[in-house]
């Protein structure tokens, strides 16, 4: 079998993979992508961050059409279904593929449809989706294969009332009742998406609280409008079996509670796209979720050989993968590490209301012996937010009590993933570049949701003495 030579082949063509093609294209490499799906963009696009946001948007205008329209609020409960509201997830999911699809056509990256596996450290053999299979060689890999759900053995995921986060995007009916198993930010999303459409929740989490890497005021926020939204959570708990019936599923919880609904979608943890593929073969180890281990350069022990994204494990991010794969691909062309692409990574989280944050916690500043202050401000006082009806949340800055540097901005509230980014330009800034005077010193458009900064530094400087 004939082989054919690229200087880079990436395997996956999400966020990560995508990042690490279009850096090493732009580079003047000669790149090649494999993807197994038939259609690029990766479980982002396809299973995850498009599909779930996109539902997530329908599911709200139609919340919000009910609200401005209560006489219509039973017609359109009972004639929208959750499978109209996926259709604006497909539209989306289509528009996304087929713009991804041109920047490999306009980059001159070619396209391999099938699933990798190494032959050795340089060669790969491609299988086909019809039986064939071809084999290249790469002076460069680049391992994007991102994750999936993680499935425990015991649960029978083939049961039409059981689903796990990729499988749920293929309800047909809105249910009545739903249990969620697992509070992490897969879980939250999807138990306040099934709320907002009426959906009587039970959120199961493993954990203490709510999103505990959150400062602990914005993951207090969330449990407290989860709870008045009608949501009912339950903490510190452990799964020990699940009966699914015919007409429901049972889930036994070993604090002795049983829990009863129309479905049950377990979302708890995620698994790295890695079995089967030669890995452990050329000496590169994965830990039991299926991750690998890379360096600060995305490098494995294999040194051309890079992996980025999800694969990797935390962050787990659409947006940090990009970075990744972008920080892999400037390692294998130029050789030099570029820690800037990847430092401060807000994170953003579509509950409603939505939150995002950056930079370091209240109990992280506390434990490290940080004499920081607090800012606030609350959005039921922004004109803005009186004026558009979304009044709940918050912007919370820390900063340096001495310096005045920016160490940490939390928002908790209607378009939080959106606003985060203009203290992210500050916080950004070296030296005296990062500080809370910025905001105070700035005019603002009247009324806008950023004016929340001049409120929150104003209220954070004057707590100083």
């Amino acid at each position: 079998m004939s082989v054919r030579h690229f200087d880079i082949v990436v395997i996956g063509s999400g966020p990560g993979g995508e990042g690490a093609a279009m850096k090493a294209a732009k580079s003047g490499k000669r790149v090649c992508m494999v993807e197994q799906r038939p259609l690029v963009g990766g479980a982002c696009t396809h299973t995850a961050t498009i599909p779930s946001k996109a539902l997530r948007h329908a599911v709200q205008r139609l919340v919000d059409v009910q609200s401005d329209h209560p006489e219509l609020r039973v017609e359109l409960s009972k004639s929208w279904k959750f499978k109209d509201m996926m259709r604006t997830a497909t539209s989306v999911v289509s528009r996304q593929v087929q713009l991804r699809t041109t920047f490999y056509e306009r980059n001159r990256v070619e396209l391999v449809v099938g699933r990798a596996r190494f032959l050795d450290a340089n060669t790969l053999e491609v299988s086909e989706p019809r039986g064939a299979s071809e084999q290249l060689s790469a002076k460069a890999i680049v391992l994007a294969t991102g994750s999936r759900p993680y499935r425990p053995p015991n649960l029978d995921f083939q049961h039409p009332r059981i689903f796990d986060s990729d499988t749920i995007l293929t309800l047909r009916e809105t249910p009545q009742t739903m249990i969620i198993y697992g509070a992490g930010v897969i879980g939250c999303e999807y138990a306040s998406m099934f709320r907002m459409l009426g959906v009587k929740v039970d959120l199961v989490n493993t954990r203490e609280r709510l999103l505990s890497f959150l400062d602990d005021e914005i993951s207090d926020a969330l449990s407290y409008h989860l709870r008045e939204q009608g949501m009912l959570i339950r903490h510190n708990e452990q799964v020990e079996r699940v009966e699914a019936r015919e007409d429901c599923v049972v889930l036994a919880l070993k604090s002795g509670k049983r829990l009863k609904a129309d479905i049950f979608l377990w979302a708890n943890g995620r698994t790295g796209n890695t079995q089967d593929m030669g890995l452990e073969a050329l000496g590169i180890q994965l830990d039991s979720r299926g991750n690998v281990q890379v360096n600060d350069a995305y490098q494995t022990v294999v040194p051309h050989i890079y992996a980025v994204g999800d694969v990797v494990g935390i962050p787990s991010l659409a947006s940090a993968s990009y970075d990744q794969g972008r920080f892999a691909a400037t390692h294998i062309v130029e050789g030099r590490l570029e820690h800037k692409l990847v430092k401060d990574i807000p994170t953003g989280i579509y509950t409603s209301p939505e939150i995002s944050s950056l930079g370091r916690t209240e109990q992280e500043l506390t434990r490290e012996g940080v004499p920081y202050e607090v800012g606030h401000a609350f959005f039921k006082s922004l004109a803005r937010a009186q004026i558009t009806g979304r009044t709940v949340g918050m912007l919370k800055l820390l900063f340096h009590r001495e310096t005045r540097e920016l160490l940490g901005i939390h928002c908790f509230g209607d378009n939080a993933s959106e606003i985060i980014h203009i203290g992210q330009a500050i916080m950004a800034q070296e030296g005296p570049g990062n500080s809370i005077d910025y905001f105070v010193n700035t005019t603002f458009n009247y009324p806008t949701m950023a004016e929340a900064y001049r409120v929150a530094a104003l209220n954070g400087l004057n707590r100083l003495f």
